[in-house]
């Protein structure tokens, strides 16, 4: 493409400079209005400046891009809800050997997230799970952010909805699902062993060191809404530590305080003992007619005492018996609520299976090499459906500001490619980058790299794309394809190189700094001293395993 007008070029160069600023550092003080709003600054500013027309503007705007991404949204919302990352972090713990075993699990697991619910959801998800699990055990949560951040960069490399860019290249090169996976798939697996390696070397040491002491806090809680109690027998009251016959002799003691028959008896013997002459003549001179009239008397006592017991004893059993029956009435009441309880639990177990086989039934749609955007698009709706329920809480959850920024980025990217100042650039350095030898994938990787972290991962490859793949497609049709699996591993990859790199170290950083668990500062010497080692070395392996 020849360049463009002096005019057109200064004033796109400027809008699209306003754009990269605002992209790259949000917060300027000069003009903290934020990426998503910049991207808008920097389309309107091509439309005002008449480096695109209205109508160009709004071509540019990728609808399939857009619909893939609002769709796996919602799907991966839906997915949260069915408690998907919840079993994810459960899966983290399972009969774990360690640290350096569970940064190994944080690895893989991040990384398989990524690939199927994008690298952005897994870090905002596993984030605080992972700081829970370093306070439970005192552990250093540095590597362990470290490896969920780098390791869902090279996860998200490896299928089209892993990442934006990904989206961006499987819309353009109409590659299919399966084969962009089949080609990618060995090095993004290769990549995640040598990123763990590298992370065990380095913290090797800060790894061994024994936990003094274990948070008492007890298990771990995945979910944020569920707040867990767990008892402890030191919080139980002492009168539960007596065995059991020192309470059988209390009881025992109570029951016969307590019976009439006891109390009776007492009576009679004290009486009896107050009535004794003091003296044997006393006692031979007493009539036996006296004491005949005092057995008498005695019984009769005897007897009143035996009915009263008696009548006690009914008086017991009819309060058991209307007890029982008011037990008997409130049974019913108690059987509805159990049969309420485990009715809604069958409810939302089948909703969830319905969500996992709706989510399977997508990505098998995907596998076939149906059209990406509406396989996405038809999965929310299903879910949606299948929800019953009012779907706004749910797509209020969608990150609307992501597709705005995506829509202001489409048509400030446009416009700087209307000045020709990206062909002119690329037309430099084409004859060094062809991929049919090492030296060109070697020189194009740097390029991509280079730029992936100046100009952020999306942005290079909306520049980068079509030049890359008409520069390959002149050699033949595989290295088309190889060309555009190349620029979606480098460009994903290279976001791990710095903090700044790609959107899903900030959300690791920033959840990590305001994290009401463990608050710890993932500082930006400290990322670069084990991103660039790790971003080299997975890049150069990875480059000799795609095909």
């Amino acid at each position: 493409m020849a360049m463009a007008s002096s005019v057109k070029v200064v004033l796109g160069s400027i809008a699209f400079a306003a754009f990269w600023v605002l992209a790259v550092f949000p917060a300027v003080p000069f003009l903290p209005i934020g990426r998503t709003a910049g991207s808008l600054l920097g389309a309107m500013l091509m439309v005002i400046f008449r480096v695109l027309t209205p109508d160009q503007a709004y071509a540019a705007i990728d609808l399939p891009i857009l619909g893939l991404l609002f769709g796996t949204m919602v799907v991966t919302i839906y997915l949260e809800r069915a408690d998907m990352f919840k079993y994810l972090g459960k899966l983290l713990l399972w009969k774990t050997q360690g640290a350096k075993d569970l940064l190994c699990r944080i690895c893989l697991i991040s990384a398989i997230s990524s690939a199927l619910f994008t690298n952005d959801t897994s870090c905002v998800v596993l984030t605080e799970f992972v700081l829970k699990v370093a306070k439970q055990h005192n552990l250093p949560p540095h590597p362990f952010l470290l490896a969920l951040a780098s390791s869902a960069n090279i996860g998200s490399a490896a299928t089209p909805i892993g990442n934006p860019q990904n989206l961006v290249i499987a819309v353009q090169s109409k590659i299919p699902f399966g084969k962009f996976v089949i080609g990618i798939l060995p090095a993004m697996l290769v990549g995640i062993f040598v990123n763990a390696l590298i992370l065990l070397c380095m913290f090797w040491r800060l790894l061994s060191v024994h936990k003094d002491e274990e948070d008492p806090a007890g298990e771990v809680v995945v979910e944020e809404d569920v707040s867990s109690h767990r008892f402890s027998p030191a919080t139980l009251s002492h009168s539960a530590s007596l065995n059991s016959q020192e309470w059988n002799s209390r009881l025992e003691t109570a029951d016969l305080k307590s019976s009439p028959n006891f109390s009776g008896n007492i009576d009679n013997v004290e009486t009896l003992r107050n009535r004794l002459p003091s003296s044997e003549n006393e006692i031979n001179n007493v009539h036996s007619g006296a004491l005949d009239s005092a057995r008498n008397s005695i019984a009769s006592k005897e007897e009143t005492v035996d009915v009263s017991s008696h009548k006690r004893e009914e008086t017991i059993l009819s309060e058991r018996a209307a007890s029982n029956n008011t037990l008997r009435d409130a049974c019913p009441t108690e059987s509805l609520e159990g049969k309420e309880n485990r009715t809604t639990r069958w409810k939302r177990l089948l909703w969830k299976s319905g969500v996992y086989l709706v989510t399977i039934g997508m990505l098998i749609a995907l596998l076939m090499g149906l059209n990406m955007s509406w396989c996405a698009i038809t999965a929310a709706l299903a879910l949606v459906v299948l929800d019953f329920t009012d779907a706004r809480p749910s797509l209020e959850k969608v990150s609307y500001s992501l597709l705005v920024f995506f829509c202001g980025m489409f048509i400030t990217v446009e416009g700087f490619n209307k000045t020709g100042i990206p062909s002119a650039l690329w037309d430099f350095m084409e004859p060094h980058a062809h991929i049919d030898h090492a030296t060109g994938i070697a020189v194009l990787a740097l390029t991509i790299l280079v730029l992936s972290n100046l100009a952020s991962n999306v942005p290079t490859v909306l520049l980068l794309g079509a030049r890359v793949a008409a520069s390959a497609a002149a050699i033949s049709a595989a290295e088309e394809k190889k060309a555009w699996l190349l620029l979606a591993w480098v460009s994903t990859v290279a976001g791990n190189l710095s903090l700044l790199g790609s959107a899903a170290n900030l959300i690791v950083c920033e959840q990590a700094r305001q994290s009401p668990y463990l608050a710890y500062t993932l500082s930006f010497w400290s990322h670069l001293k084990f991103g660039v080692p790790s971003t080299l070395l997975v890049i150069a392996i990875g480059l000799t395993l795609i095909r």
